[in-house]
């Protein structure tokens, strides 16, 4: 199955190019990003060796759809979405902190609370709490945006403002964005049967100074979703909650001795065990999404993407 793991376009006016994890961004004259979405695979802050069919397209639209779901209470840097694996906006000048925000306690915040953590990121934390309960209100647990090869990591709102990472004034408008952002997920959610447990936003600035989402939103690689049907009872039951992300493809790789750690190896992905990951980002796209996922034509990806890229240049122009 052809996937796209790597790009080396040369789109006219093209200044630079900045590759990621998994997207690779093209910024076109100092004035548009061109963000290609590929099929790499990323756990433990490590690129698997081998694509995912359809991953890109997947994020991609996802990531896309919300934005136009949620531009009506937040505006973001999107203009076009001209290939199934390519969203083109406005270039920004990103925040250097993602807005990490949790309505329930689990994963870091759960490990953290565990070590016996009673604050995170300057936030108290209720006692008698155990993993996956629903905290009584949304938290606000930023986090700075680590270099290339770093983990992110967790800081205060008074860090934040303190260290001249954000000014207070434009904090204020992320923590407002960011509250905002997540209740429209969480409805959108709860009306596919859902749980948005958490999840992650990045803004930017316009060459105008204005505030902006960028880069996803909900998709599965930057949120963790849980299935709401069942959800009390497994919480009453201690019972592992039932999740829609790639959570199981990092039990997958724990189980196989992975967990990025020095000196370990990355399992060997047959193309059976890589065909069932593409087929569970499907089914995560159908359940996040509420409708079928329609399989572009993979069949010349690369030169689909850059002919539909320099035709909506050229139209642009």
């Amino acid at each position: 199955m052809n996937t796209i793991t790597s790009t080396n376009f040369n789109f006219p006016n093209q200044k630079s190019v900045y590759k990621g994890k998994v997207r690779e961004v093209y910024n076109i004259n100092n004035d548009l990003l061109v963000m290609i979405a590929t099929d790499r695979l990323s756990a433990f802050d490590v690129v698997m060796p081998k694509g995912i069919p359809y991953k890109g397209q997947i994020l991609n639209q996802i990531a896309t759809k919300f934005m136009e779901q949620t531009k009506d209470l937040v505006p973001n840097w999107l203009l076009a979405t001209p290939d199934p694996n390519v969203a083109i906006g406005h270039l920004c000048d990103p925040f250097k902190v993602e807005m990490v925000i949790r309505g329930y306690m689990s994963g870091h915040a759960a490990r953290e609370y565990k070590a016996g953590k009673r604050i995170l990121c300057g936030v108290p934390l209720p006692e008698g709490m155990k993993e996956n309960d629903k905290f009584p209100e949304p938290i606000i647990t930023p986090a700075t945006k680590a270099e290339m090869g770093d983990h992110d990591e967790d800081i205060s709102r008074e860090d934040i403002l303190k260290r001249g990472i954000v000014s207070e004034a434009d904090y204020v408008i992320l923590e407002d964005y960011t509250r905002k952002l997540f209740q429209r997920g969480s409805e959108i959610a709860a009306s596919r049967g859902l749980i948005l447990v958490d999840t992650k936003y990045e803004f930017g600035k316009t060459k105008d100074g204005k505030i902006v989402l960028i880069d996803e939103i909900h998709t599965p690689d930057s949120s963790r979703y849980f299935y709401a049907d069942g959800y009390q009872d497994r919480q009453d039951n201690d019972e592992s909650q039932k999740q829609l992300s790639k959570e199981f493809v990092r039990q997958w790789l724990i189980s196989n001795g992975f967990q990025g750690l020095e000196g370990q190896t990355v399992p060997e992905m047959t193309d059976d065990y890589i065909e069932t990951v593409s087929d569970r980002y499907i089914e995560l796209y159908e359940k996040i999404m509420g409708e079928p996922f329609i399989k572009a034509d993979v069949s010349q990806i690369q030169d689909r993407i850059k002919n539909n890229v320099e035709r909506f240049l050229a139209e642009r122009n």
